[in-house]
């Protein structure tokens, strides 16, 4: 990096193509794009994808001797391909020139945040001096979501004579971008068509083998100098050809416009039509690039966070790709959040809980993205209460993975890569993702005050959640208590008690106290409602109107299970073996994953006391220490300070951080406790996707939950934002590392509004408009109210030694 608005790269490392291809894909919120070279094919080294929100396709393959379906995020028609060779006046034709190729001298990739740009230059030079430089500009057009454009200038030196180029459209693709996937059906496409318009664009279209994608995609390709075209087409792959002359005075010119529609859009017309309608009315390439950049400028100003620093820099990559994925154009669409962004085939390009780390941010700057994200959990809300009618459940059952139509996706089995086994994945028994999205329905009308949502689609939400829970409770007269039986928690090692053929476990906190929280909102909720529609909910829930008080009463009697004055990860964790982290740390340097490493030594992690990421632990990021004290007396439990210390320290002794969420968790509770080693895990989330540090995960796409959650780290971790009915509430929690910065933000009908943070200070401007007054509650429970144009400065108390 030279600046805190580019990110780049020196130098050919086909090591490192994969991981750079994914940290310099663009997007607008709608399609993406990876940063492959346009000269590279697919293959070990280079993966060129372009990758559309929503849209899925679902094969059968043969895995282990059983039959399994599996929905995946389609890798569609590939734009990219150009090819270029030298044809010298005074020499023999040469190669195919690529960025592997024995002549390549320079090699450096720019990709600029601010206005969405990548940027490769190449230099190649032969065993006689000669010389040509290559500079590729790319853009997946943030304005016109269907447009995306590469400009190619090829200059010769120290010769002259013609170049041949060779521009393609590819349809011959398939999903080959996970190591893990191979022994899976990967070929999605279908029904591949192809041709020329009059005014010389490609086309090509084609379907999903099941039916329920369609897609097409333009290209059009200006070169100047102007020569004669050839058009040929080759099984699934459209090209173009042509040979024009090259020398120092008269450089060539290579520009290629793609277009991509999708039966994901809406009503599926003339697919083809409508692509080169698209394609053939784009402006040229400067007209382009001047309106994706005032695209882009609009979305920094919305999405401010200013860090110093290389944490800043790091900081704003991450906003970079939140935001290539979720856009105000992603609003318009029937989509969720995907895990591992648009940016690769991880995961299969499902939706998990990671919206619970990304809403939070959206809500604040884009709270219309957040509206639309939660738009495609309510439309999938009648899927979710017919998993739970089929599972013997009332209510809304959200699955663990959740792709196009809102039913269960989780695989069936995983691979071990290791030990090379294929090992039954029981990860669908996190019900926890249902209370991940009753908070952040939650959070987002707290912030918002969007009460027409809380009303409407919140309210059927949260209420279907809330039933799901209180019919998942069983009482126990032993205990005289509430009991959540056969779940798996965040922590996705333990799936099942040492030695028992039964998949699950008893009485997770993190799913216990969080199921506490839903119900408690449910029917805080309940009873706010306009006596109208709480009859009208309940009649649709074919509900008694007293069913709140039943909500309230599990709400306050579930078990939480402790050992050893700690909170219990699950009950009879404290009874599971201690594991000698030593010796594997020894053994084998990184036990991220020791799940792997125990299952190929034919051990278990199940028998340990180890966890792959945060759990318990989970709760302290969620809610403040003084949060939980109430979450946990409300239980009749005690939960002080010194107790949660002893579990959060109990904890961090026996985690492997085999999850990128993992140490971005750590870091903000122990930031929370003033920890000596807050910086230590806020940094390793900073650097999670930009080292890798999963060694090799990043190139099969971004971590997006990590990205967002290290912004909300900075904007409501650290300034201990909340917000509420009754104002903005601050209680900053200073960490040395980022004690400068400055955020803006939207709540409740004001934009913009300005949060600074200084070592010692603490300030905050209302921007002139029409809105009202802003209530600011200050960390000495003092009110401030400020009139738009009004700003306010607190001195921060000194933290005590």
């Amino acid at each position: 990096m030279t600046s805190s608005w580019t990110w780049e790269y020196s130098g050919y490392d086909p090591k490192q193509e994969r991981l750079r291809e994914a940290l310099c894909t663009l997007g607008n919120g709608r399609f993406a794009t990876r940063g492959a070279a346009p000269e590279t094919d697919a293959g070990p080294v280079h993966y060129p994808a372009t990758y559309g929100a929503g849209c899925y396709n679902r094969l059968e393959s043969l895995v282990a001797g059983r039959r399994i379906v599996n929905e995946d995020l389609v890798n569609l028609p590939n734009w990219l391909p150009l090819r270029y060779r030298c044809r010298p006046a005074d020499g023999p034709v040469g190669d195919w020139l690529t960025p592997d190729h024995a002549s390549l001298r320079r090699y450096h990739l720019t990709l600029d945040l601010r206005s969405g740009v990548l940027t490769r230059h190449l230099l190649y030079q032969d065993g006689y001096g000669r010389r040509l430089g290559v500079t590729h500009t790319r853009l997946v057009h943030m304005g016109d979501p269907y447009l995306a454009a590469q400009r190619t200038t090829l200059r010769a030196y120290g010769w002259q004579g013609e170049i041949d180029l060779e521009s393609a459209l590819d349809g011959d693709v398939v999903n080959a971008g996970v190591d893990r996937y191979r022994e899976l059906a990967n070929r999605h496409l279908t029904g591949l068509r192809s041709g020329v318009d009059r005014s010389g664009a490609l086309w090509l279209s084609c379907r999903a083998t099941d039916g329920r994608l369609r897609a097409a995609m333009a290209l059009r390709t200006a070169v100047r100098p102007l020569a004669a075209v050839s058009t040929w087409f080759s099984g699934g792959r459209a090209a173009q050809s042509c040979t024009v002359p090259i020398s120092r005075q008269r450089h060539v010119t290579v520009v290629k416009t793609a277009a991509l529609h999708t039966t994901v859009d809406g009503p599926a017309g003339e697919l083809e039509r409508d692509a080169l309608d698209s394609v053939t009315q784009a402006p040229g390439f400067a007209a382009l690039l001047t309106s994706h950049r005032q695209a882009w400028d609009r979305l920094w100003q919305r999405a401010e966070l200013s860090v110093p620093g290389e944490a800043g820099r790091v900081l704003r990559l991450h906003m970079f790709h939140v935001l290539q994925t979720l856009s105000p154009n992603t609003a318009t669409l029937d989509v969720g959040v995907p895990a591992r962004g648009l940016h690769g085939e991880a995961y299969r390009g499902h939706v998990f809980w990671d919206e619970l780390f990304v809403l939070p941010y959206l809500s604040l700057h884009f709270p219309q993205v957040a509206r639309a994200l939660l738009g495609y959990r309510h439309r999938r809300l009648p899927a979710a209460c017919e998993s739970a009618r089929k599972a013997g459940h009332q209510g809304a059952m959200y699955p663990w993975q959740s792709g196009r139509d809102g039913h269960e996706e989780s695989q069936e089995v995983h691979l071990n890569p290791r030990s090379g086994h294929w090992m039954p994945d029981h990860s669908r028994l996190q019900r926890h993702v249902g209370s991940a999205i009753a908070l952040n329905v939650w959070r987002y009308a707290q912030t918002s005050g969007d009460t027409d949502f809380l009303h409407g689609p919140g309210a059927e939400m949260l209420f279907q959640i809330a039933r799901f829970w209180e019919g998942a409770a069983e009482y126990d007269s032993s205990l005289a208590r509430w009991r959540i039986r056969g779940v798996v928690g965040p922590d996705e090692f333990h799936d099942a008690y040492p030695d028992s053929d039964r998949p699950g476990l008893d009485d997770n906190a993190y799913t216990n106290v969080t199921a506490s929280w839903v119900l408690a909102r449910a029917a805080e909720l309940a009873a706010a409602l306009p006596e109208a529609r709480r009859s009208e909910l309940f009649e649709q829930l074919g509900a008694e109107p007293d069913v709140p008080e039943g909500w309230e009463a599990v709400s306050r009697g579930l078990h939480v299970p402790f050992h050893q004055g700690v909170i219990s990860q699950f009950e009879g964790y404290g009874e599971l073996a201690e594991l000698d982290w030593d010796a594997y740390r020894a053994r084998y340097t990184d036990i991220r994953r020791l799940d792997r490493i125990l299952e190929a030594e034919g051990d278990t992690v199940n028998r340990y006391q180890a966890s792959k990421q945060a759990d318990t632990l989970m709760l302290g990021q969620l809610f403040s220490p003084a949060q939980l004290a109430e979450l946990f007396s409300r239980l009749d439990y005690v939960v002080d300070d010194e107790t949660w210390r002893r579990t959060v320290s109990y904890y961090l002794r026996r985690t492997s951080h085999g999850s990128t969420l993992s140490s971005l968790v750590h870091g903000w509770v122990l930031t929370r406790l003033g920890g000596a080693d807050a910086w230590r895990y806020c940094e390793e989330a900073l650097l999670s996707d930009v080292a890798d540090v999963q060694g090799g995960t990043t190139a099969e796409g971004i971590h997006l939950g990590a990205m967002a959650g290290t912004l909300d780290l900075v904007q409501r971790g650290l300034t201990g934002l909340e917000t509420g009915a009754d104002g903005l509430r601050l209680h900053p929690v200073p960490l040395d590392e980022i004690s400068r910065f400055t955020f803006s933000l939207c709540y409740r009908g004001h934009r913009g509004i300005r949060v600074r943070m200084l070592p010692g200070r603490l300030g905050i401007f209302v921007p002139s408009s029409r809105a009202g007054p802003l209530t600011v509650v200050l960390p000495d429970d003092r009110r401030v109210v400020l009139n738009p144009g009004e700003r306010h400065w607190y001195r921060l108390p000194r933290p005590e030694s």
